[in-house]
Parts: structure tokens; C-alpha cells; sequence
């Protein structure tokens, strides 16, 4: 093969399809962390369960009047994107179910009637349903006795001294993070509040759980006894059971959620509540930092960032990587071509 051509070959070779379509998943943004409570499951995911357009119990119909079929087909986004803890300071009494955010108001409806997962006193096996996992720590309440759910939820109906569970950094498996809680002794109606809090962001992710102490239908709930003793009869016809929505329930709604990067966070650097990588600074890898890393089950080398998650450096290594490859064709280019002239001359 002539120099130039062989020149040209190896250049062209450097931008092949499969070398171009490799670039977008270098380059893309980290992920927003994205999720609600999957056991016990969470009022917004069991009213998308039910179905945006027709659900069936009345406290979801409600709600659906009240806020539109959108919050449930973005039933994974109730966050504040700047909370940074301070949860109490911008969540108003009255509004924690829908994080203060008028797009969820219907899930703040004060009603007795919402469905409701049965449980029990004693250890309790937590599932968050997570779309895009992150570090942070998890944090969930239990209203106090005499809580009436015929009242608008207020802070001080939770026993935040005492929080049912609390997790840092859980592995992500199979869709869910999960980690272990204790309930206490409660009966009747009562409410389950999660807060997620990143530490790689100040978003924080928010969820109100329906629960009935006693009740039939029970989640993942053990009790003190070793979890053998039978659960009680099933709560009352005003309560129907909760259940979560399915995979393919979820996969379903995908295309009408509202929540980027197909329902599962924020794929876009304009509206993304990840640290901007433009502005912040270069920080030292820390090997144990990154081994305990949450990732999604499944998650291998090959995967895009899109789906586990990536740092700040990543749109930089593209750009450098991409810099060295020209520069090194261009190199190549170069001394092939003054071959190709050195020899034609000398064979005159």
C-alpha cells in the first residue's frame, strides 16, 4: 500500500464507527440519584401501581384531581435539588408528603383511607427503589401514638429523635437498596417518612409510607418474637392493601415521566443538581471512597455512566483522550508522508 494511503487508512481508522460511538458514553453527565420506598411501599408508587389514568382506590383518584396524572408517572422525582439537609427549613407542615413541590400536592391529602401496608412491631427489612444510585444516607420516621391521619402531616407528628432507620452507603441490588429497621410498638394507621439525603449533592429525595400496625398484607416486617407469630386479620375496608408497581409497570409509564434520562434522573448538565464539573475542583481519588461506591446490580466496567454513575473528571479525560488520538494520527500523518516524499525524491 502507498505511504499516504497507509497514512490515511490508520487516520481513518481512528474515527471507525465503533471508536465515534464509543464518545457519548465517555463524555456523558453523572446521573442524578432518582427513587421513592419500595417497602413499604411509598403513597406515590402505589398510586402509580394502581394505574395514572384510572387508579382505583379513592384516596389516589384524589389526589389525581387534585394534582394531575403527571406526579405519578414522575413518582420517583420528589426531591428539593438544594436541600443539603435542611429539610425542616423548606418542607412547611402539612406539605411532607409532596416535599413542598405543588406538582405532588395531591399526595399531601389529610385522608384515612390512603392504602396502606400492614405491619408489625420489630425488625423491619427497608426497600428503596432506586433508578440512579448514589451515595447518601437514609433516614426514616414513624409517626408518633395518637398520630390522626385525618390531619395534615406535620413535623411534630414524627418521632425524629428516634428514627426507625437509618443507613449510609448501601449497595444497590436488583433495583433496591435495602437495609434493616426496627419498628416500634404502634396500632392502627400511621406514616412512614424516608429522607435520602446525597453526600455527593445537596439533593435530597423524599417519601411518605401508608401503614397499618396489626394489619394484614405485611411487607418485609419481622418481630421480636423471631417473626413466627401470625399476622393479625386485615385492616379495615377503608384501607385497602398497598402494593408497588411492577417492572414492567415501570418500564411502561417510562416514556410519559417527566424525570430524565428515561425516568431514571438527570441526564442534563442545564438542569442537573450534580456538582458542575467547570467549576469545581480537581480532587485525589480515595481507592476506599471508590470501592464503596454504591452501584447498580449488574454493573460492570463496560457499563455507561448513564447507568451507574460517574465523577466530575469524566468530561475531561474524554476531551484529553480525544486530544491524545488526534495528535497521535496526526504525528503518524506527518513522518508517513515525509517517507513517502524522502523516497520518491531519492529514487529520481
Amino acid at each position: 500500500m502507498p505511504a499516504r494511503r497507509k497514512a490515511a487508512a490508520v487516520a481513518a481508522l481512528c474515527l471507525t464507527p465503533p471508536a465515534l460511538a464509543a464518545l457519548p458514553v465517555l463524555v456523558a453527565s453523572p446521573a442524578a440519584a432518582h427513587g421513592s420506598m419500595g417497602d413499604p411501599v411509598s403513597r406515590v408508587a402505589q398510586c402509580y401501581a394502581e394505574g395514572p389514568e384510572s387508579p382505583e382506590s379513592d384516596a389516589c383518584k384524589a389526589a389525581v384531581a387534585a394534582g394531575g396524572t403527571q406526579a405519578l408517572y414522575d413518582w420517583n422525582g420528589i426531591r428539593i435539588g438544594d436541600a443539603g439537609g435542611r429539610h425542616q427549613e423548606l418542607i412547611p407542615d402539612g406539605r411532607l408528603c409532596s416535599a413542598n413541590d405543588a406538582a405532588f400536592k395531591g399526595l399531601d391529602l389529610a385522608r384515612a383511607d390512603w392504602p396502606a401496608t400492614g405491619v408489625r412491631d420489630g425488625s423491619y427489612t427497608f426497600k428503596y427503589r432506586v433508578t440512579a444510585p448514589h451515595k447518601g444516607t437514609f433516614k426514616v420516621y414513624v409517626t408518633k401514638t395518637g398520630y390522626d391521619p385525618a390531619q395534615p402531616l406535620a413535623w411534630s407528628d414524627l418521632d425524629l429523635e428516634h428514627p426507625v432507620a437509618t443507613a449510609t452507603d448501601p449497595v444497590a441490588a436488583g433495583g433496591f437498596y435495602t437495609f434493616s429497621g426496627a419498628l416500634p410498638e404502634r396500632s392502627g394507621r400511621h406514616v412512614l417518612y424516608a429522607v435520602w439525603q446525597r453526600s455527593d449533592s445537596p439533593e435530597a429525595f423524599y417519601s411518605c409510607s401508608d401503614v397499618t400496625f396489626g394489619g394484614a398484607e405485611s411487607g418485609s416486617a419481622g418481630n421480636s418474637a423471631g417473626g413466627s407469630a401470625p399476622v393479625p386479620s386485615a385492616p379495615a375496608p377503608s384501607a385497602p392493601s398497598a402494593s408497588a408497581p411492577s417492572e414492567e409497570q415501570i418500564e411502561d409509564g417510562a416514556d410519559k415521566s417527566t424525570i430524565e434520562h428515561h425516568g431514571h434522573g438527570d441526564d442534563d448538565p442545564a438542569t442537573t443538581t450534580d456538582p458542575d464539573p467547570a467549576s469545581a475542583e480537581p480532587a485525589s481519588p480515595d481507592p476506599a471512597a471508590e470501592a464503596n461506591e454504591p452501584k447498580a446490580a449488574g454493573a460492570g466496567a463496560g457499563e455507561s455512566l448513564a447507568e451507574t454513575g460517574g465523577d466530575g473528571s469524566t468530561p475531561y479525560l474524554a476531551v484529553g483522550g480525544a486530544a491524545v488520538l488526534a495528535l497521535g494520527a496526526g504525528v503518524l500523518f506527518a513522518s508517513v508522508r515525509r517517507r513517502a516524499v524522502g523516497g520518491g525524491r531519492s529514487g529520481r
